[in-house]
This record gives C-alpha cells, sequence and structure tokens, in this order.
C-alpha cells in the first residue's frame, strides 16, 4: 500500500505498515504510538504529497500565472474540494476556509461571526467539557460586547447533563460544543442539540477535531451551522485548521485578519474585501499543508470512515475491559465505561501517582500517551482532577499496543505501589 490513491480496503496492519514513524525504535522498543487524539501520525501518502508539491510546484497561489504556480493553485483549491466531499458541505468549495490549526477556526468564529451578530447580554451555550479553544475565544469576546457564556454540565457519569436544556437555552444565540471529549471520549448527541438550537432560533457549531478522524462526517445530515476541524488529527500535517459554515452565512462575515490575498480592491479611502473564502486567508496559506491535507482526505476515503470507527470502537472496548480486570481499585477510567457513544480516547488516574511520572514509566517501553489536563481544565475541576494519563488510538493502532500499554502500565503500578 505505497499511497493513500490505492487504498481499497481497511486492514490496521497495512495502515501501520504505510506509516513511517511506527517503525521507529526507542529505548529498545518499537514506538507504541497512543497519542493520536493529540496529533496523529501521517502515511507515506501525505508525506509524497508535500514533498511533490515543493519538489515540482513549489509557487504562490491566486497570482502568477506562469505554469507551476498554477500547479500550486489547482493543488491548493483541490484541497478545499476534498475538505467539502469528505464532510459532504452543501455548498461546495465556497465554504471550505482554510486557517492554521482549530483554535484560529474558533477565533474565527468568535471575533468575526460573533462581533458581528451578538450583542450584550445575548448568550453563547458551551459544554463543561469543551477544550478551550472553544471557551477562551468566548470569554475574550464576553469582554469586549459583554454577552454571556454559560456552560452545559456534564454528570457523573462522564455524559452531557439535558435535563434542564430548555432553561439554559433562554437568550442563547449560538451553541458551540465539541462532537467529542478528548479527555472523556464521550461523543455528543450533535443531531439532538442541533435540533435544540434551532427550535430555539439559535445556530450551533461544532467542534469536530477529535470526531473528524473516527467516523463518518455529514454536516448536511447533522443540520448544523460552523463545523470546525484540524488537518493533523485526521492524519495530515500540522499547520493546517478547517472552518466550515453555510456559504450564506459565510458571505455576512467580516473578514477577521487584513492583508495580502483576502481584498477585491485597496484605495486610499479604504479596502474591498474578496469574496468567499479567502476573503479570511490574509497572507500566503499553508499551500504544501493543503496538498497533504487533501492526500489525508483521500486516504481516510479509501480505508472508509465506518470501517476507521468499527476499529476504533473494537480497541476501546478490548482496552476498557482490560483495564477494569487487570487495574481494578488502581486505574480509574475518566470517561464513560463502554463503547455507547463513545471514542477511541482513555483517560487514566492511576491511584496515588503524578500522570507525569506514570507517562515517563510508559516512555521507558516506547509507549506514547499524554500526560495533562488536555487543554480542558473546567472538565479537570468538575472531577477533581489536575490532569490524567491520556491513551488516544488511531487506524494504525493495534490490540498488540493495548498489550504493551498494559504491560507497562503494570510496571507503573508495581514501582509506585
Amino acid at each position: 500500500m505505497a499511497t493513500g490513491h490505492t487504498v481499497t480496503s481497511f486492514d490496521a496492519r497495512l495502515v501501520r505498515a504505510d506509516t513511517p514513524l511506527l517503525a521507529r525504535v526507542v529505548h529498545g522498543r518499537t514506538i507504541t504510538y497512543l497519542d493520536s487524539g493529540a496529533s496523529s501520525l501521517q502515511p507515506r501518502a501525505v508525506i509524497e504529497a508535500m514533498s511533490r508539491y515543493y519538489e515540482l510546484r513549489h509557487a504562490n497561489v491566486h497570482r502568477a500565472v506562469y505554469q507551476t504556480a498554477g500547479e500550486a493553485t489547482a493543488v491548493y483549491e483541490g484541497a478545499r474540494e476534498a475538505v467539502a466531499r469528505f464532510i459532504n458541505a452543501p455548498g461546495g468549495a465556497n465554504e471550505i476556509v482554510f486557517t492554521k490549526n482549530a483554535t484560529e477556526s474558533f477565533n474565527l468564529l468568535a471575533k468575526s461571526w460573533g462581533f458581528a451578530n451578538l450583542k450584550p447580554g445575548d448568550v453563547v451555550l458551551l459544554t463543561e467539557m469543551e477544550h478551550h479553544a472553544n471557551i477562551v475565544p468566548w470569554f475574550q469576546l464576553r469582554e469586549v460586547t459583554g454577552i454571556e457564556v454559560r456552560f452545559i454540565p456534564v454528570t457523573d457519569d462522564f455524559r452531557l447533563d439535558l435535563s434542564n436544556i430548555d432553561e439554559l437555552m433562554r437568550g442563547v444565540k449560538l451553541v458551540s460544543v465539541t462532537a467529542m471529549s478528548n479527555v472523556l471520549g464521550t461523543i455528543t448527541p450533535v443531531k439532538e442539540l442541533a435540533a435544540i438550537a434551532h427550535r430555539h432560533g439559535a445556530l450551533i457549531a461544532i467542534d469536530g477535531a477529535q470526531s473528524v478522524a473516527q467516523g463518518p462526517t455529514d454536516v448536511t445530515d447533522l443540520d448544523i451551522d460552523f463545523f470546525i476541524f484540524s488537518a493533523h488529527k485526521m492524519l495530515g500535517p500540522t499547520g493546517i485548521g478547517i472552518f466550515w459554515t453555510r456559504e450564506e452565512i459565510l458571505a455576512d462575515m467580516p473578514p477577521f485578519l487584513g492583508g495580502g490575498g483576502m481584498i477585491a480592491d485597496v484605495r486610499t479611502d479604504g479596502y474591498t474585501p474578496a469574496s468567499g473564502p479567502t476573503r479570511f486567508e490574509a497572507g500566503t496559506p499553508p499551500i504544501a499543508e493543503a496538498a497533504g491535507l487533501s492526500a489525508a482526505v483521500l486516504y481516510l476515503e479509501g480505508l472508509g470512515m465506518d470501517n476507521v470507527a468499527a476499529h476504533e470502537r473494537s480497541l476501546t472496548g478490548d482496552a476498557l475491559t482490560r483495564l477494569a480486570l487487570e487495574f481494578e481499585g488502581r486505574v480509574r477510567i475518566i470517561g464513560p465505561s463502554d463503547t455507547t457513544d463513545r471514542g477511541g480516547v482513555l483517560s487514566l488516574d492511576v491511584e496515588g501517582v503524578h500522570p507525569h511520572d506514570v507517562a515517563q514509566i510508559l516512555d521507558q517501553f516506547g509507549v506514547c500517551v499524554r500526560p495533562g489536563h488536555h487543554c480542558a481544565k473546567p472538565l479537570m475541576r468538575r472531577f477533581g482532577l489536575a490532569a490524567t494519563v491520556r491513551a488516544s488510538y488511531g487506524p494504525y493502532s493495534l490490540v498488540e499496543d493495548t498489550d504493551v500499554l498494559l504491560e507497562a502500565l503494570g510496571q507503573a503500578v508495581t514501582m509506585f505501589g
């Protein structure tokens, strides 16, 4: 399986063989990569696509008329088309804006759409399990405009508490929630929340950074208004994020950044912004990264997102069962205990051991995990935690990865017992 263009079915072992970094040996062990929730690994198809751009057609886009510049523009705009297809954007490529990451996309949402549409007293409704990227920009907007930021609570069994949702929706103009918690693995009932938001006259924005690589995404079927995610969590490169909204909403949003590339005209008395996505893409864009993103989309489409979802659900279910059996009373899973509406993220609290100490022991076994608060401090406080050790799966993950994780955890528990 040399490139993503030749993938016709899903086989995690072939995906693994096609991912160069997984062949690396550290501390005498082949890497066991369980940090896909932070950043997934790139298959050769993605690396080769970026190399081809730099080797054969490196040029700035939308400007020069020579052949390689035209080819570079085609690569960049082709990525927009690929992403639109991947998420079933109803308006196609004209609804896809490229940013540098999901965090910048949320800042675009808050400081362009939010600033133009929200007034003092209007409410933005979040959840207690949001990433800081979907919290801080709204607090910043609150400081400027006087909006209210409200939170849907999380239950003791790690689900959203929607029992009081109609009361929480009073005055809400935007619901902005994650599709899948990067800490708990909890999958949000997006369609239900979209229906509730629209019934109350509000729009809904979805943080798809975790969910987009773990199963199919169809923004039309979900009936949402904004969708935000990053390439580097879906086998693509760092440095490029995606902001989607319906074309009629995008047309009314003011530019977020100013400079070259985002204008139709500049005069001594003012400027006229460009139309469409480019009005939000000031300066030289991430062209090589767009080439990599396009290759990642093709690769995932070849695997089949339903297949990827089934694979990660199987791995997660196996891990949940084995963790409960082998570490009863010593390792607490911070998240749902089964795979119902749950993704491939396992946040662990090892009794009496700091998460960074656990992660260092795991590293000696070649296991890559993430200790910390995962940019979700409100959620950590909700459950009385400072941090957890998070393991997260990807389409290249195997049951053998869980074997090594449990072996290394056993060493950590014994060492600090």
